[in-house]
């Protein structure tokens, strides 16, 4: 069907929301919105789907919904009975429609007879990973699109371990998804019967408890805590969404005392009427964190996303000002101090490894190497870490320390098989607070981990390319540099390149090697001065995404040395 037949068979159904008919009947009069409305169905990959909330097959609404739950249900109905009976855990987010997309979901797991556990109100990601496992759920849903924008609203999908899908299971759920030709046909729950269905329970406040009781074994230093817990002073942002509830407690239960929230972002807000977008990345998103820290004197800013999963952090400087550090930076002051306090403990596991994305800076690598740790390196997406904890649990091989990515995702103890802010942000606090007991900050600490270890530095690059155009442009992008390779970047030569979609390591003078990770649409070239950079698609936004790394004895030398990849990496993509 053409996308004007798919958006006729819209505008004829009977069943549609008043606001959707509103919304198709604005359509019509903006054929190129429309088109990209009805044009293909929203992708639904290993990481769900996310999008713009409206009418259409490639909007976020409660018929996308139905149709991806569907799947779900589809796939679950080709297990044995006792899998169906373990049922799936349902979260949410602040953002728009999300009750309503997590009630939808119940609904249509309901009409193949599957159990739904529901959160009562919004609740961060990392508790819906918590109670997958907590349940012993077969899957779990979290309504969430993360950081982005108050447009948006997205679907992602957890396996029985409590981490995003992996692949296999991924690809399979996919599948099904795809044979729902019809979104407007999913068959759901009525209103009626769903109130009253013992399928579709409310969950709330039983979760919360076991969770923070799990919270306790993230402190390393109790003592350090209660000698320090008055005295730092920390900022909290949960930027309107999930995080306050669950931070706040988290905080208060770990021994500190003088913590404040942002009292304007502490509001839950669909609209993030205080940032033009919530992400914890960007330093406008710590302009009242700022504001607030300045007139305190606060020693440390965080923020959380809208669903808690991502964690950014700004320090202060010797001059009072905050600079927002990056998610290499955190992770590495998390690593120092994580490995450090468990020697000091004499609790630090021979078999200690620490996992991070192969994106992610080799400062971390640096680090675990000085504490006789293992460094492994996984794809990007938090599921690959989640899997290989899952591993360790089983074969006893390695004992789980830490694990990151560089996009402000942080995980200390594996209860939650996901990012975690919440463990983050009570972890950062006790960092700090062992700074401050000897008269540092977090920025005299990095600047002590630079010294040791070098001046590693990072930055990512995103190219926005939206719509049917940007879609075919990004493939394009990545199949010139397979096609071009190149063999410099801003004058330092290609001394090794990395194809994880061919799964190949090929040097400079042309030995190759296999790569072990599963396949994925990613390029890396190391360079012969230890710098390195990586491409790849993003999986949830329309961009292509271009990760820098550079290394050097000097922050100076750090410096101009992004500086001109970055140039190099511009001119390419012209």
């Amino acid at each position: 069907m053409s996308w004007e037949q798919v958006y006729e068979q819209w505008v004829s159904e009977e069943n549609l929301p008043e606001v959707l008919k509103n919304e198709l009947a604005e359509l019509k009069h903006n054929p190129e919105t429309c088109e990209d409305a009805f044009y293909a169905p929203l992708e639904f990959g290993t990481a769900g789907m996310r999008g713009i909330i409206g009418a259409g097959i490639n909007r976020m609404n409660i018929f996308t919904i139905r149709q991806a739950t569907e799947g779900l249900a589809r796939f679950m109905d080709a297990q044995n009975l006792e899998t169906k009976k373990r049922g799936v855990a349902i979260a949410y987010d602040s953002r728009h429609m999300s009750p309503e997309f997590a009630m939808e979901a119940a609904k249509t797991l309901a009409q193949h007879g599957i159990p739904a556990y529901v959160f009562e109100s919004l609740r961060p990601t990392p508790e819906l990973s918590f109670a997958v496992r907590y349940f012993k759920a077969f899957a779990g849903i979290m309504i969430t699109a993360s950081h982005n924008p108050a447009a948006y609203n997205g679907y992602k999908v957890y396996g029985e371990d409590g981490g995003q899908m992996p692949p296999a299971d991924a690809d399979a759920l996919t599948a099904y998804v795809r044979e729902v030709e019809n979104p407007l046909k999913v068959e759901v729950l009525s209103e009626e019967a769903a109130k009253t269905s013992d399928l579709i329970t409310i969950i709330g406040e039983e979760v919360d408890t076991a969770y923070l009781k799990e919270m306790k074994a993230v402190t390393i230093n109790q003592n350090l805590i209660d000698e320090m817990g008055g005295d730092l002073k920390l900022i909290y942002t949960p930027l309107h969404g999930t995080g306050k509830m669950l931070g706040e407690k988290a905080l208060t239960q770990a021994g500190f005392k003088q913590f404040m929230l942002v009292p304007e972002q502490s509001v839950a807000d669909p609209d993030f009427t205080t940032v033009k977008s919530p992400n914890p990345e960007e330093h406008s998103a710590f302009e009242y964190a700022i504001r607030l820290g300045e007139k305190e004197n606060a020693d440390l800013l965080i923020a959380t996303d809208p669903d808690a999963d991502r964690l950014g952090a700004a320090v202060r400087l010797p001059n009072g000002s905050y600079e927002v550090l990056t998610g290499n930076q955190l992770g590495a002051i998390m690593i120092q101090y994580i490995l450090e306090a468990h020697k000091q403990a004499g609790k630090l596991p021979e078999n200690a490894v620490v996992l991070k994305s192969i994106v992610s800076s080799e400062m971390a690598t640096a680090i675990a190497e000085k504490y006789q740790t293992k460094m492994v390196n996984v794809l990007t997406g938090f599921k690959f870490i989640a899997e290989k904890i899952e591993q360790y649990e089983q074969d006893h091989s390695q004992t789980f320390m830490f694990g990151f990515e560089e996009s402000y995702g942080y995980l200390v103890k594996s209860f939650v098989r996901d990012k975690d802010a919440i463990q983050a942000l009570v972890l950062l606090a006790e960092v700090a607070a062992y700074y401050k007991k000897q008269g540092k900050t977090l920025y005299d600490g990095l600047q002590d981990i630079f010294a040791e270890y070098g001046y590693f530095k990072e930055k990512t690059i995103s190219v926005t390319l939206s719509g049917i155009e940007g879609s075919q442009k990004i493939k394009e992008l990545m199949a010139k540099f397979r096609k071009e390779a190149p063999s410099e970047f801003a004058g330092i030569a290609v001394s090794k390149t990395e194809d994880f979609k061919a799964l190949t390591s090929r040097t400079a003078d042309g030995q190759v090697e296999a790569l072990t990770t599963p396949p994925s649409d990613v390029l890396k070239y190391h360079l012969a001065d230890g710098s390195w950079i990586a491409i790849r698609p993003s999986g949830t936004e329309p961009k292509i995404k271009f990760y820098v790394a550079t290394v050097a004895e000097t922050q100076e030398e750090s410096d101009n040395k992004l500086t001109a990849f970055e140039q190099a990496i511009n001119k390419i993509t012209e």
